[in-house]
């Protein structure tokens, strides 16, 4: 049997408590119920390095000639990019801050889209380099509907992995947590559990 690839992302910056966690614990349950899998965890919570300028200009200086010190700053970013390039299934717990995405998540996404990398130009414009890939968002809000004019966190996540070539893009939420949390966990679980995870396939 292959061994699927899953990548798990962790942005809240609850540990203890977090609905985007345990949604994507249940998540990770179910998939590895069905397929041999291998997970790689990659909790951004804690915050990563913001772009600065001398990450911009080691970014655009042509790999064989970046010095030591432009290589090391470029050293996450690589990582990062490694993780995603080795995954197959792209799992993401994202709580909704505020109307948007944790900033520490847009951090992630600052270090993972690089041109040459994980998108190039093309004649007819950007293309995205990390295709055949899936991923599956568990989305917490408190009060903002998702998909809703006011929902600033999940169309930006689907352009931004769409512009990498990540098109095939699954979200489950458990929205109104404020409001109503036992109604909107049972339905994000019951989401989960109606999940076919069997089209979730290794590259």
């Amino acid at each position: 049997m292959t061994t699927l690839n899953i990548l798990k992302i962790e942005s809240s910056a609850r540990q203890n408590g977090s609905v985007s966690r345990q949604l994507t614990e249940r998540l990770i349950a179910r998939i590895t119920s069905t397929s041999e899998t291998s997970v790689v965890e990659r909790d951004v919570a804690a915050g990563l390095p913001i772009v600065s300028e001398g990450w911009i200009g080691s970014n655009f200086t042509p790999k064989d000639e970046r010095n030591d010190d432009q290589a090391a700053l470029l050293e996450l970013s690589d990582q990062l990019i490694g993780e995603l390039r080795i995954a197959d299934v792209l799992v993401i717990g994202m709580p909704i801050y505020n109307f948007g995405m944790p900033a520490a998540l847009k951090s992630w996404i600052d270090l993972i889209c690089r041109a040459g990398e994980t998108f190039h130009y093309t004649e007819t414009g950007p293309e995205g380099l990390l295709q055949g890939k899936r991923a599956i968002v568990t989305v917490a809000s408190g009060g903002v509907p998702v998909g809703s004019p006011m929902d600033h966190a999940t169309t930006y996540l689907t352009q931004v992995l769409g512009f990498v070539g990540i098109t095939d893009v699954t979200y489950v939420s458990a929205t109104g947590l404020a409001m109503d949390p036992d109604a909107a966990m049972k339905s994000a679980e019951d989401a989960i559990d109606a999940l076919d995870v069997n089209s979730v396939q290794a590259a």
